[in-house]
Formats: structure tokens, C-alpha cells, sequence
């Protein structure tokens, strides 16, 4: 069942949508091959999961979507910019 969602939610990303297999492959380091198999037939390890979405999103999401008590953590800045720009 939280595969289902995970995967409906992937399928839903913006960010996703803009991009090809290859290119989500190389960022993420997953193979496409395994991208396509999750696509296709909602099976992927924990670990390809995760990179992922983090790849895609913030890892701050996926924990709301596993734990709403984890929803309200602070987020953690992921780039320079992000710091600089004080969004936290």
C-alpha cells in the first residue's frame, strides 16, 4: 500500500514530469533500468527509493507521507543558496 502511494506521488511530481529516464538516472543515480521497473510495475529497493526522492523533493515530504508526526521537523537547507537565502 505505501509503495502504491509513493509511486502515485512520484508519478505526480513536477519536477518528473520536465524530465527524461536518462537525465533522472544521472542525477539520481539510479539506473534507468530500475526507474523503469518502478514505473512500470511499482518495485524498487529502499535505498533507489530514497535517492529518488531526493533527487525529486525534499526528504522532509516523504517522512510527512511515513510519519505525520515527522512533518513539522525543521527542513534541513540543501544547497549554499538555500542558506544564504535564510528560508529556515
Amino acid at each position: 500500500m505505501l509503495v502504491e502511494l509513493l509511486l502515485l506521488i512520484y508519478e505526480n511530481d513536477e519536477k518528473k514530469k520536465k524530465w527524461s529516464r536518462e537525465h533522472l538516472a544521472e542525477r539520481s543515480t539510479v539506473p534507468a533500468s530500475t526507474i523503469k521497473k518502478f514505473e512500470l510495475q511499482g518495485k524498487i529497493s529502499l535505498r533507489q527509493l530514497l535517492l529518488l526522492w531526493q533527487c525529486l523533493d525534499d526528504l522532509n515530504n516523504l517522512y510527512a507521507v511515513v510519519d505525520p508526526k515527522k512533518a513539522n521537523k525543521p527542513r534541513i537547507p540543501r544547497t549554499i543558496e538555500e542558506v544564504l537565502q535564510d528560508e529556515f
